[in-house]
C-alpha cells in the first residue's frame, strides 16, 4: 500500500526552450486510497524524469478530496473519471488535443489498456507490472472476460509497433506469452523504496508476522491470518501486523473475529511512511501471500530493515524479489505458506541470516538506474532487450 502524504504544491516553471512533453496515463495517482507499488513506482519516476528538464504531465481518475490539477514535484497531475471512465476520458484529452503538443506516451496497463497510440501521434511507451490473468475473475464472470480480452488480445494487437517496459523478467516472460515480441521488452527493476527519517525499533520480544499490502482479495491478506491460526498451539504469543486499507478491510476483519484472534492482530489501516519503516522493523517476518505481483516493493521494504520475506512461488515477480533460501522462502501452496513461517520463527539463525542478506541485496536497486531504462525507451534509443537494472 501507500501511505497517504501531504501533498506540496509548486508552480511549474517556464522556460524559453520548449521542452519534451512527455504524458503518463495510470488509472491512480501516489495519493488515491488504492494505490499501491505501481503508484510508488510511477511517483519515484516522473520526478525524476521531470528533473530531466522534461515537461511531464500525469493523468489520472479522481478520488476524494483530489483536485483536477495540481503540480507535484514538477510533475503536473491532471486528474478526470473513475477508475473505469478515466480510459475514456485519456481517449478524448488526447484527440481533443486538451494536453497540449505530447512528444511521448507513458501508459501504464493495470490489466486494462488504454489503447493511447490510437489517439496520438506520440510515441507510445507501455509500462507493465504483470499480467493479471488471475485476478480478473474478482470483477465477476462478464467483465472478467472482457477485461481479459482487452488485456491479452485487444492491448497486444493495438500497441504490436510499441516497447513495453516490464518491471520484471517473469513480467517480460508473461508478455511474450500474449505476443509481445521479446525485442520489444526492456526491464526496469524498482528502485529501492523511498526511506525516510524513523527510529528503528527493537524486535518485538514475542514471534512477529507483518504484511504491507493493499486490502483486496487477490492479495490473500487472510492467508496470513489462517496461518497465525493453525499455529496457535505450536508458537502461542506470535503475532500479525496489517498495514494498508482497501475494500477488501471489512472481510478481514470478520474473519479476524470469527478465527477469535482479535488480541493478536492489529489492522492498522494507511499509516505514514515513517510508521511503515518503524512497523517493518520491529517484526520478525513479513509476509506476501499475494496471488500475483509483478514485483513485490514491500519485500524490499522489509529487506531494507534485515527483514526476510515469505511469498507464494507461484506469485509472478516475488520469485525475483525474493532469492529462495538466501533472503526470504517462497511457498508453493497455503499449508506450505504455513510451514514455511513455522520453519522461519522456530530459527533464530536462518531467520537473521536471511534479513542481513536481504538488506544487502536491496542496496542493489536505484530509481536513477530505473528512470534511466524508462527515459531511454521514452527516446526510442536502441537498446539491449530483456537488460535487468540489478538483480
Amino acid at each position: 500500500m501507500r501511505a497517504r502524504h501531504k501533498q506540496a504544491a509548486h508552480a511549474p516553471t517556464t522556460s524559453d526552450t520548449p521542452k519534451q512533453h512527455v504524458l503518463v496515463l495510470n488509472w491512480r495517482d501516489p495519493w488515491h486510497p488504492e494505490g499501491g507499488g505501481s503508484e510508488i513506482y510511477l511517483e519515484q519516476v516522473t520526478k525524476r524524469l521531470a528533473a530531466e528538464d522534461r515537461r511531464v504531465t500525469f493523468f489520472t481518475s479522481r478520488y476524494e478530496g483530489s483536485t483536477a490539477r495540481e503540480t507535484v514535484d514538477g510533475v503536473h497531475y491532471v486528474r478526470a473519471g473513475r477508475n473505469l471512465t478515466v480510459y475514456l476520458w485519456a481517449a478524448w484529452n488526447l484527440l481533443t488535443g486538451r494536453f497540449g503538443h505530447v512528444d511521448q506516451v507513458l501508459e501504464v496497463q493495470n490489466g486494462m489498456p488504454f489503447c493511447s497510440t490510437l489517439f496520438t501521434r506520440a510515441r507510445v511507451s507501455v509500462l507493465v507490472h504483470h499480467v493479471h490473468r488471475e485476478q480478473w475473475p474478482v470483477v465477476g464472470r462478464v467483465l472478467a472476460k472482457v477485461g481479459w480480452f482487452m488485456e491479452s488480445r485487444t492491448g497486444p494487437f493495438v500497441n504490436r509497433h510499441n516497447q513495453y517496459i516490464a518491471v520484471s523478467q517473469v513480467t517480460a516472460d508473461e508478455l511474450s506469452t500474449l505476443g509481445v515480441a521479446a525485442e520489444r521488452i526492456r526491464i526496469a527493476y524498482n528502485g529501492v523504496p523511498p526511506v525516510p527519517e524513523f527510529t528503528p525499533q527493537p524486535r518485538d520480544p514475542q514471534p512477529s508476522l507483518v504484511a504491507l499490502s493493499r486490502l483486496v482479495p487477490h492479495k490473500q491478506v487472510e492467508h496470513a491470518v489462517y496461518a497465525l491460526h493453525d499455529l496457535a498451539e505450536e508458537i502461542p504469543d506470535a503475532t500479525l501486523t496489517v498495514m494498508g486499507d482497501g475494500w477488501w478491510a471489512d472481510e478481514l476483519a470478520a474473519l479476524v473475529s470469527r478465527l477469535g484472534l482479535q488480541d493478536r492482530v492489529r489492522l492498522l489501516g494507511f499509516v505514514d511512511d515513517r510508521t511503515k519503516f518503524e512497523e517493518l522493523s520491529r517484526a520478525w517476518i513479513h509476509v506476501m501471500p499475494s496471488l500475483k505481483e509483478g514485483w513485490g516493493l514491500s519485500i524490499i521494504e522489509a529487506a531494507h530493515v534485515s527483514v526476510p520475506s515469505i511469498a507464494y512461488a507461484s506469485a509472478g515477480g516475488v520469485t525475483e524479489s525474493i532469492l529462495d533460501g538466501v533472503t526470504g522462502l517462497l511457498a508453493q501452496d497455503q499449508d506450505d505458506f504455513t510451514d514455511c513461517v513455522r520453519r522461519l520463527l522456530a530459527d533464530d539463525e536462518l531467520r537473521t541470516s536471511m534479513g542481513d542478506k536481504a538488506q544487502l541485496r536491496s542496496e542493489q536497486f536505484s530509481w536513477e538506474a530505473t528512470t534511466s531504462v524508462v527515459s531511454r525507451c521514452l527516446d526510442g534509443a536502441p537498446i539491449r532487450p530483456a537488460v535487468a537494472v540489478s538483480h
